[in-house]
């Protein structure tokens, strides 16, 4: 019976891909007949015009979304000695780039009607030390601006954005990525905006944290054989950068086609609430960015979240978790201190949240598809 279900995917590249595809080719084909495979002209013109689409001066293509991470607070000063404020309910990778600078990370738990850092528990995890907030801008929305100014400027804190899943999100007059110092992106495939492999970019205002990630980027050099710092080789492929030019003019269209799939989605799935099923509050209307539409299994629920998963599988629905161990229960960071108990909305949400189809171009077919089966799942 089920094998005659069509089935919905998780993402689904090539409806992105498809219509762009000779711009793609003819985009490659141009670096290799430039032969400028590192660094080369398509690095500079996409930096420069995802730095513009983002609201600020300057962009720094790296190899990944941590290394733009690792590379961007190095570049802002963050360091050994230092505390910096993460959420508990982020991505490894947002641990990962403040461990690998030699500052501490200190988690703090989450809103959970949001899933977004907690302001007011974060207030409460401030020390001397405290030099930074990482605010991560989860699932495509991004964590109130004003608050976060008027947050670090009580306590006297830099602000570095963790904007790997908000590709051109909004809110309230600001975009990701112009709120703080600086900004980290990943250009991972999957994103909003993501290229054919690894990649991703620092976005900043001030000249010289972009100038100190290009040197950390090429090896700590400022110009060759000159090594001024001890740096890395974290460089965006020029082949990549190619391919994001093609895609970049689109994504402004794409992030609003996933913003109008999530008002059908939550609209759909509002019976469902008296089943314990509920959906993450959009707090920024157009501005969320949905990279990914989360759901919540409660306690109300007739079925468990790995339940309702295997059961949307049965009906040709593919899902995913985002994200099924916190950071401070992972097995390789347990010597940071932390317990079961010590973030008890990240927890429980690890246990409920269910993340399901979303990408530019879902059909309504599809979007129906997908509510029918949680709704069958939970009858």
């Amino acid at each position: 019976m089920t094998s005659t279900l069509t089935t919905v995917p998780f993402v689904n590249l090539s409806l992105q891909h498809q219509p762009i595809e000779l711009q793609i080719e003819q985009a490659i084909h141009s670096v290799l007949q430039r032969g400028d495979f590192i660094l080369g002209q398509a690095v500079a013109e996409f930096e420069q015009a995802f730095a513009t689409a983002c609201g600020v001066k300057y962009g720094v293509g790296v190899a990944c979304g941590t290394d733009a991470l690792v590379l961007g607070m190095q570049a802002c000063g963050i360091g050994a000695g230092d505390e910096v404020l993460v959420p508990a309910n982020t991505f490894i990778a947002t641990v990962i780039g403040v461990l690998r600078t030699g500052a501490k990370p200190v988690l703090v738990d989450c809103d959970p009607r949001i899933a977004l850092i907690d302001l007011e528990a974060a207030s409460k995890a401030v020390t001397p030390k405290t030099k930074a907030i990482v605010p991560v801008h989860l699932y495509g929305q991004m964590v109130a601006p004003q608050a976060l100014l008027a947050f670090a400027q009580s306590h006297n804190l830099m602000i570095f954005e963790d904007a790997a899943q908000a590709h051109l999100a909004s809110r309230d007059g600001y975009q990701a990525g112009s709120i703080g110092l600086a900004a980290g992106f990943s250009l991972y495939p999957s994103k909003n905006l993501g290229g054919v492999g690894d990649g991703g970019i620092l976005v900043t205002n001030e000249a010289d944290v972009a100038q100190q990630v290009r040197n950390l980027r090429n090896y700590g050099a400022p110009k060759k054989y000159v090594h001024t710092e001890l740096g890395t080789n974290s460089r965006l492929d020029t082949l990549q950068a190619a391919v994001l030019n093609v895609k970049l003019p689109h994504l402004t269209s794409w992030n609003r086609d996933r913003n109008q799939t999530a008002k059908q989605y939550d609209t759909l799935l509002s019976p469902l609430q008296e089943k314990g099923i509920l959906t993450l509050e959009n707090q920024s209307g157009e501005g969320h960015v949905y990279h990914l539409y989360v759901i919540r299994v409660t306690s109300d629920c007739p079925i468990d979240r790995d339940t309702l998963q295997t059961q949307l599988n049965e009906f040709g629905v593919q899902a995913g978790i985002h994200y099924p161990i916190p950071c401070h229960l992972q097995p390789a960071y347990q010597y940071l201190g932390y317990q079961l108990g010590d973030f008890p909305h990240t927890e429980a949400l690890s246990q409920q949240i269910v993340s399901l189809p979303m990408f530019p171009g879902m059909t309504q077919e599809q979007i129906h598809q997908v509510v029918n089966a949680v709704a069958s799942a939970v009858r």
